[in-house]
């Protein structure tokens, strides 16, 4: 027979109050229904805890036994209760965060900043990577991800999307010339998103519809951040993510070409294992990093696919 954690409770009240008239007023519970659940406890154990009389109760040798080993245990469970009601009253402990390297750098630091300044008790590990993490393996408690996702039990919200823009810095803009054609591309240096130099090809959505373009590539990064940081330093054309490269463009130091051509970018999505029992850490950061994305001035970048 299972042991009830809840009858052993019961029984430890028995001791403390010295009679199941006294332990049955205290708990709420009529005499006889106590009585029984403390047999059940003795029958479950198999051993005689209590010496039951008329006017008294007192503990076995083996009763005494148990009862100091129950009530550490007690005691035990009741501490991790009330850590986790003040972990979920006031938001503390540790978060575990993966998101890509661009993401990461130049949109959510600003926003984590933000939610520490606010929540002092909570500290973020942060794994800035441009490959898929194992969330659940790796433990993770959320994680930030681009593009289509593996069908799993994770859940899954997206934050939002951006369209995907061609860029340059000025200064190679002023060596260079600006493209006023799609088929001016050729003849200028780009920046490649990817492994390798070999055929890159882009397809952009203009006001004659969707149209390929080869372009010559002298330089490929696998990454968003490099991508911006190689566009920044005059190498070439970029094809990028508006909402990454929003304050670049708003400082002068990147610029917009042939701006009727683009791509609608895909998707960021926040992930996380389950909404049972998350912590309050876990639940505030979520609303925080929502409403985030949801401000105007905050829309919230995809990966340049």
């Amino acid at each position: 027979m299972a042991l009830d954690l809840n009858h052993i409770a019961l029984f430890a009240k028995v001791v403390e109050t010295g009679s199941f008239s006294a332990a049955a007023r205290a708990i709420g519970m009529p005499k006889a229904t106590l009585s029984r659940k403390i047999a059940q406890l003795e029958a479950a154990l198999d051993a005689r805890l209590l010496q039951r009389t008329t006017r008294r109760v007192t503990l076995t040798a083996l009763g005494r036994a148990y009862y100091e080993d129950a009530i550490a245990g007690l005691s035990s469970i009741e501490r991790a209760r009330e850590r986790i009601a003040a972990a979920q009253a006031e938001p503390a402990g540790m978060l575990r965060i993966a998101a890509p390297v661009g993401f990461g750098t130049r949109k959510l630091m600003r926003w984590i900043a933000e939610f520490l300044q606010n929540h002092e008790k909570v500290k973020i590990e942060l794994k800035l990577t441009d490959d898929p993490v194992d969330l659940i393996g790796e433990g993770f408690d959320l994680a930030f991800r681009t593009g289509r996702l593996p069908d799993s039990s994770l859940i899954t919200r997206r934050l939002g999307t951006s369209r995907l823009a061609l860029v340059a810095s000025p200064g190679y803009l002023a060596r260079r010339g600006r493209p006023d054609r799609l088929e001016d591309l050729k003849d200028h240096d780009c920046v490649a998103f990817g492994p390798t130099l070999d055929n890159e090809v882009w397809r952009l959505k203009g006001p004659d519809g969707w149209r390929e373009v080869a372009v010559r590539a002298r330089i490929a990064v696998d990454g968003s951040y490099a991508e911006v940081q190689a566009a920044l330093a005059g190498l070439g054309i970029a094809l990028l993510p508006l909402a990454l490269i929003r304050h670049d463009l708003e400082a002068g130091a990147l610029e917009q070409v042939l701006p009727d051509y683009g791509v609608d970018g895909g998707s960021m999505n926040i992930i996380y294992p389950s909404n049972r029992h998350m912590p309050a850490a876990l639940r505030v950061f979520l609303d925080f990093v929502i409403a985030q994305a949801g401000s105007p001035s905050e829309q919230v970048p995809a990966a340049a696919e």
